[in-house]
């Protein structure tokens, strides 16, 4: 083989084979000293590989042996300092030994490789070879993009097995130890048996990387055209004016998320919430309920607590500042702070205000929020009648919200306020449910910690919400539902706490709201007793305040009228019919005399304590008994059952027998458009027929109150407090009650009970003699008499006596009309 002396280039990165056309650009001193030393020879100058790419000043053990020898087709030197030269590949070459020279470049002695010739007996497998090493590169041109089609064409040319190595391997993508490889490979068959294997290997890379990359711009397409469709999207909502605020709104929610302190349940759920929000058009309904629920949510005082005031004298102070009496409920408020000055933790108490209208039921909910330092809410359940206004409804429902009970949290602010349910006997049922069947959750200390409202879905406690119900009756209120609640019962004002509350409430609000602060006003207490007594009718105060707001406003006229001279007004019993007119209601007053068949009982209304007299009258007839005056159910019971008793004490009496069969009975109450029930009124209608029957007067200062049973027992009622006022506003001088009533005398103011004479019956005969008047001497019915002086015994055996009567009567009449008898 032919050797020759030639410059070097070593070159980085990069291999030359024959018959290839490269441009170089050469910076290394050395590598230009190279170049110029060929372009002053030959331009023939030898091309190997450096074996390490980042050494910039190569030795010879560095550097590749085998390599090509180039021509320089072209040299051009850069501004920079560079040169750029366009060098083709002709032979392979092999440096056999590097030659002593100047450090300038380097020189070698290389052996020209010449490529063998080919047996014609092999040319048939070499032309299957060269055949199947072009279609290999035709499918690898079609898969590697970077590669030109034209150059597939121009392969498909070549008929020489070793060009065609060459000419393939320089522009396929192998790594560079391959294509070293390929060039230090003599023989043509075994480089091209190698070109083929390392050009199938690429194809499949190829080929997965085609996949992957389809796959990855199906991708791409779908996510471009859903950015785009947004970018479009938003672009809009930008012009209108919309998309900023929303990516305003979504930050501060969550911000608001952030920085709320709530339960893990519910910070979990409103950030699921915010994501589903983040994906949705800002415009569309969902999103509009989304946001809803999240502002519902972070309104909500999860742990927002006022701190309560624990100074009892204060708390004792304020209430009694604001209300007269009412010292039951003033004392369970104060009991309550103390034990919440002694524990930490105290479950919230149920307490049920019961009483009539206008006692101080809801203003005294105000005045506990006061003493105790909490906020205070209201919500009146009067007319509820969908469950869902006290559970709320679920977000699937159009203009869904939540109920009541978490709309007074969220309106107060606080997660510990005092909550009043107003009226809550006034809630009633439909086909939409049964709203204080919700109500027992909310008033259950032992389950309202974890409430659960429908739009919310979310446990909420309420152990610390202090609640206080009012209620004008408790019949309407479900058993269920009185069970969870601590019944607190407010009784009608007695006149003189009227005409306090109105000296020290009343008058001086009136004064300030009706401009007359700076008037002097002389209200006599005779006046504001002729307001109570005749122009209001009520166990409250509400209708005398406004009676009192109307005289004021007759003063404030006059006042104006006058030029505001005039500083100093009196009001007395005259001005206030003078203002007001004529009088607008009337007590029941007792008879001037005693009467025959009329008894003064006593009953309580929705105005407190009133006198009930009972009128009876006896007409001959058959034993009808007529019962008028609009009477309840249970008081037709109660006069049947006295009628019943009379009769099975008719000798007690001094009646015969059969005196039922020859009269009929009137009972009547005056006021019949009045409504009229309940028990307690038996022992009056007893005291009427006796003394219809025996025309033996009743005493008409005794007023009387109590149920019967058919053995003439006298058995408890209620509201013995409002009677017993009733009594005593009507002037009685003796009330009798039940014997087991006694018990409840301690609700009586103290000089109710001094100006009265009260009694406790065990039986109709402690009633009855009581309540009749005196008979002389000379009464006929002598069974009477002694009964009245005590003389006859409360046993049950008139009945077996009338018994044996009635049946030697019977006997009689059989015998008479038989005409069998003794002559």
């Amino acid at each position: 083989m032919a050797t020759i002396k030639i410059p070097l280039l070593p070159l980085r990165e990069l291999i030359v084979f024959p018959h290839e056309v490269v441009p170089l650009f050469v910076g290394r001193e050395k590598s230009i000293n190279a170049l110029e030393e060929a372009m002053a020879a030959d331009r023939q100058i030898l091309l190997c590989a450096q074996k390490k790419a980042k050494v910039n000043d190569p030795k010879p053990d560095g550097i590749h042996d085998f390599g090509t020898i180039g021509t320089i087709v072209q040299l051009l030197r850069l501004p920079d300092g560079t040169v750029k030269v366009l060098v083709e590949g002709k032979t392979r070459a092999r440096i056999k030994e590097y030659v002593e020279s100047e450090d300038k470049y380097f020189l070698v002695e290389a052996e020209l490789v010449e490529t063998p010739e080919i047996d014609p007996e092999q040319e048939p497998e070499f032309q299957a070879l060269m055949r199947s090493v072009q279609a290999t590169f035709e499918n690898y041109v079609k898969l590697n993009k970077r590669v030109p089609p034209e150059l597939a064409v121009s392969v498909q040319s070549i008929d020489n097995p070793s060009r065609l190595a060459d000419t393939i391997a320089a522009h396929v993508n192998f790594k560079l130890a391959a294509k070293q490889d390929l060039l230090e490979t003599e023989n043509v068959w075994t480089r091209l048996e190698t070109l083929y294997e390392l050009m199938q290997n690429e194809i499949e890379i190829l080929q997965v990387e085609k996949k992957i990359r389809t796959r990855v711009k199906k991708q791409m397409e779908k996510n471009q055209k859903e950015y785009y469709l947004n970018e479009q999207m938003q672009a809009i909502q930008k012009e209108l004016g919309s998309q900023d605020e929303f990516k305003n709104e979504l930050q501060e929610l969550e911000d608001k998320i952030r920085r709320k302190k709530m339960t893990k349940e519910a910070s979990e759920r409103l950030k699921k919430e915010l994501r589903k929000l983040k994906m949705m058009s800002p415009m569309s309904a969902e999103a509009t309920v989304v946001r809803n629920y999240i502002d519902t949510v972070l309104s909500l005082p999860w742990s927002d607590k006022t701190g309560d005031k624990l100074d009892l004298s204060d708390a004792e102070g304020v209430l009694d500042e604001d209300h007269y009496g009412l010292e039951k409920p003033k004392e369970r408020i104060v009991e309550y702070l103390a034990v919440q000055a002694l524990v930490k933790k105290v479950k919230g108490p149920i307490l049920c205000l019961v009483g009539p209208p206008g006692v101080g039921k809801t203003s005294l909910a105000k005045s506990v929020a006061r003493a105790t330092g909490r906020k205070f809410v209201r919500v009146s359940l009067g007319g509820v009648r969908d469950e869902a206004e006290i559970r709320g409804h679920r977000r699937t429902y159009i203009g869904a919200m939540p109920g009541k009970i978490i709309q007074g949290l969220r309106k107060s602010g606080s997660s510990n306020p005092v909550f009043l349910l107003d009226e809550i006997d006034k809630m009633s049922m439909d086909f939409r449910g049964d709203p204080s069947a919700a109500m027992l959750e909310v008033l259950d200390p032992e389950q309202n910690q974890a409430f659960v409202d429908h739009f919310l879905d979310l446990d909420y406690d309420l152990s610390d919400v202090l609640f206080l119900c009012t209620a004008n009756s408790l019949h309407t209120i479900p058993l269920p539902l009185q069970d969870r609640m601590e019944i607190i019962e407010l009784s009608g004002y007695t006149d003189e706490d009227k005409l306090k509350i109105a000296r020290q409430y009343l008058l001086p609000k009136q004064r300030e709201l009706n401009g007359l602060d700076e008037v002097e006003v002389n209200f006599s207490d005779p006046a504001v007793k002729e307001l109570i007594h005749h122009y209001t009718k009520e166990a409250g105060v509400r209708s005398l305040e406004r009676e009192i707001a109307a005289v004021l406003r007759k003063v404030a006229r006059d006042y104006v009228k006058d030029g505001q001279k005039k500083k100093s007004f009196k009001v007395d019993t005259k001005t206030v019919q003078k203002y007001l007119g004529p009088r607008k209601f009337r007590y029941q007053r007792g008879e001037e005399e005693d009467q025959v068949g009329m008894t003064n009982g006593l009953a309580v209304t929705i105005f407190g304590g009133d006198l009930l007299p009972a009128e009876v009258t006896i007409t001959p007839g058959k034993g009808k008994v007529t019962l008028t005056g609009k009477l309840g159910e249970v008081m037709q019971e109660s006069a049947r059952a006295a009628i019943t008793y009379v009769r099975s004490r008719c000798l007690t009496f001094g009646l015969d027998p059969d005196f039922y069969e020859h009269v009929d009975f009137h009972i009547h109450f005056p006021e019949g458009a009045v409504p009229k029930d309940g028990p307690s009124a038996g022992v009056t209608m007893v005291t009427s027929v006796v003394s219809a029957l025996l025309n033996a007067p009743v005493r008409k200062d005794v007023a009387m109150t109590g149920e019967i049973n058919l053995r003439g027992k006298v058995l408890p009622i209620g509201g013995l407090k409002e009677k017993i006022l009733a009594a005593y506003r009507s002037d009685m001088k003796i009330v009798v009650c039940p014997a087991d009533n006694e018990k409840d005398l301690h609700d009586v103011p103290k000089n109710v009970i001094k100006s009265l004479d009260i009694r406790f019956a065990k039986s109709i005969d402690d009633v009855l003699r009581w309540a009749l008047a005196p008979l002389s001497e000379e009464h006929p019915n002598k069974a009477l008499r002694q009964f009245l002086g005590g003389e006859a015994s409360a046993d049950a055996t008139d009945w077996v006596a009338a018994r044996e009567y009635l049946e030697e009567r019977d006997r009689k009449k059989q015998i008479d009309n038989s005409g069998h008898g003794p002559h």
